[in-house]
């Protein structure tokens, strides 16, 4: 079976802030940037890897999400508690000094997991958690 990872997705609030901190930031490269009713789904993905992308799209542009659901997805974004992606770069602390200089908001610095892994942890301008693990 030949599947692969072709694109996953993250809310945004502010779709300038989340292009500025993917592109500028993360410096990840925009593949597509859509609007359509007032909204945008923008996606991006890392220069050398064309065939993985990340989707910042509207969180309420689905249909289907009642009131109380648009409120509590706004709270979760707002906590940070709504959606998260993994990064792995070979290079943590460079990585780490990058954003750090970005002013991204910083959750946890490079550590050592007691699971084996080390990393650290931002949160991009949604409120979503962004995991850097490092590669060995």
């Amino acid at each position: 079976m030949d599947i692969t990872i072709h694109a996953s997705f993250l809310p945004h609030d502010d779709p300038d802030a989340s292009l500025a901190f993917f592109r500028d930031t993360l410096g990840f490269e925009v593949r597509n940037d859509v609007g359509y009713g007032g909204m945008r789904w923008i996606t991006v993905g890392p220069a050398d890897q064309p065939g993985t992308s990340v989707v910042l799209h509207p969180p309420f542009a689905d249909p289907g999400v009642t009131e109380d659901e648009r409120r509590t997805i706004a709270e979760m974004m707002a906590k940070g508690t709504y959606a998260m992606l993994l990064l792995a770069t070979k290079d943590l602390d460079g990585v780490f000094a990058r954003l750090q200089a970005g002013d991204a908001e910083v959750v946890q610095e490079p550590t050592e997991q007691p699971y084996g892994v080390r990393d650290c942890a931002f949160r991009d301008p949604a409120g979503n958690m962004i995991r850097i693990q490092e590669r060995h």
